[in-house]
């Protein structure tokens, strides 16, 4: 066991739309502009937010989810970082997690995993004295004390001053020893959709460079930075053990294997922790993008198709045959191959958008995908076996991951049931042929690691013949 220092805190909200994604992007700016190193880490099963930390930092920020890790795995994640200092964004509402009896998954458990002084981000918009109660009754239930400072967003400077000395009295009264760090005002220009799997990516902004200036330059002028760093400052030293978590070697010595991992604005949904696992066990990744390019790399042992939104380029897709007719190739010829929620819809014979406009795709899996208008198995899962069938990806029982999609699919698969944690729900799902497995879900590999080991020792069987 070591400490490592890492000055850090971590960014929650009473509910999402609060503006936490903004506020972290404009943060972390911040302290680069201080001549600091931050890094970034997302809470919960987010693919989108990182993507807005990269645009600050030129990487993607890494992901800390109780669900898929245990306590010395996120400790380990996050001392990992190689920056200075850390910010971590909170998700959704601060004790929102995986079940609404406990804060199993919540931003609050990786602040007491983490032991990562909390910063509440409350939207003021709409609101009076209301927003006091609000606050205390969050606090009220801080038994561990890690909420540390207050940050009022989207609020008049004019009512702020009225607002404020009501609320350091209130708090301090209560025995509260969060502090109201300042507020960002209301700006017009700065606005980020969203769309149903959460926000709109950040190559759709042209001007996002800019509307994370503004809101940095208001942090600057009406948030006590100097008070914030303190706080960041007053992190514990955080307990890890050395160096990375052991990974057991796949390959032998001088053995390379080429995973062809799909990469453009149709398919963008990577946990970084995911592709570096196949790095560590010396896989090299090599991105194809199946909008723009003819074919799969030709040193491929193995495809993964992640997520993304390739309803929004299904016109693109379908007018490049041979990307597609390549992948039904390489899938067919027994290539190993995962397939995940976009990916696997972009296998099917056709996907129908929300217009009702049909479009060809790769035609690996035997059915077609559909626009339902609704979230659908949406949340948490876990891949279980079944009794009465021998699954092909066997070690991948107990990969946990999550689904959250608007489309369906006439052919969801059966080769494994999924369980929601905490309820008693289950389904059936994925689809294995031709040494795949297509699915739905989306997964988080550490979780079952032996699973990535068998898939590796498929990748060199193809090879070898």
């Amino acid at each position: 066991m070591m400490k490592k220092r890492i000055p850090r805190v971590l960014l929650a909200a009473p509910s999402s739309g609060s503006g936490k994604t903004l506020l972290t992007c404009a943060l972390l700016d911040a302290l680069i502009g201080l001549g600091r190193h931050p890094v970034s880490c997302k809470c919960g099963p987010d693919y989108i937010d990182p993507m807005f930390h990269r645009e600050v930092l030129g990487v993607e920020g890494r992901n800390l989810d109780s669900y898929f890790s245990d306590d010395r795995e996120i400790r380990q994640i996050l001392a990992e970082s190689p920056g200075d200092c850390a910010v971590l964004e909170g998700v959704m509402g601060i004790y929102d997690g995986a079940d609404t009896g406990s804060i199993k998954g919540s931003s609050y458990e990786i602040a007491k995993i983490t032991e990562t002084p909390v910063v509440l981000i409350v939207d003021a918009s709409g609101a009076g004295r209301t927003l006091i109660s609000l606050i205390k009754g969050i606090l009220s239930d801080d038994g561990e004390g890690m909420i540390r400072g207050l940050i009022l967003n989207r609020i008049g400077g004019s009512y702020y001053a009225s607002l404020r000395p009501v609320l350091e009295e209130e708090l301090a009264r209560s025995g509260y020893h969060a502090r109201l760090l300042g507020y960002v005002p209301k700006c017009r220009e700065v606005s980020i959709g969203s769309r149903h799997l959460g926000l709109i990516l950040p190559e759709e902004l042209g001007d996002l460079r800019e509307q994370i200036a503004v809101v940095r330059d208001a942090l600057r002028e009406h948030v006590d930075l100097e008070e914030l760093l303190g706080l960041m400052e007053e992190a514990p030293d955080l307990a890890v053990h050395g160096g990375d978590t052991d990974v057991p070697p796949v390959l032998s010595d001088g053995e390379t294997l080429t995973l062809a991992v799909a990469r453009d604005p149709a398919f963008c949904f990577y946990y970084r922790d995911n592709l570096r696992l196949f790095e560590r066990k010396g896989v090299k990744i090599r991105f194809f993008s199946p909008l723009a390019d003819k074919e799969i790399p030709a040193e491929a042992s193995g495809i993964l198709l992640g997520g993304g939104y390739p309803e929004l380029f299904l016109k693109e897709l379908s007018n490049n045959p041979s990307m597609l007719s390549d992948l039904r190739k390489k899938l067919r010829g027994g290539m190993p191959s995962l397939a995940e929620c976009g990916g696997f819809m972009a296998l099917h014979r056709a996907i129908t958008d929300e217009k009702g406009d049909r479009y060809e795709m790769a035609g690996v899996v035997d059915g077609e995908c559909f626009y339902t208008g609704h979230p659908v198995r949406f949340g948490y899962m876990e891949l279980a076996g079944t009794a009465d069938r021998e699954e092909p990806y066997r070690e991948f029982v107990g990969m946990r991951g999550h689904e959250f999609h608007y489309y369906e699919s006439t052919c969801n698969g059966s080769a494994f049931t999924a369980r929601k944690p905490f309820r008693d729900v289950s389904w059936d799902c994925m689809v294995s042929e031709h040494n795949g497995l297509w699915g739905f879900p989306h997964f988080y590999y550490g979780s079952a690691p032996a699973a990535i080991d068998s898939y590796i020792k498929r990748m060199k069987e193809y090879r070898h013949g």
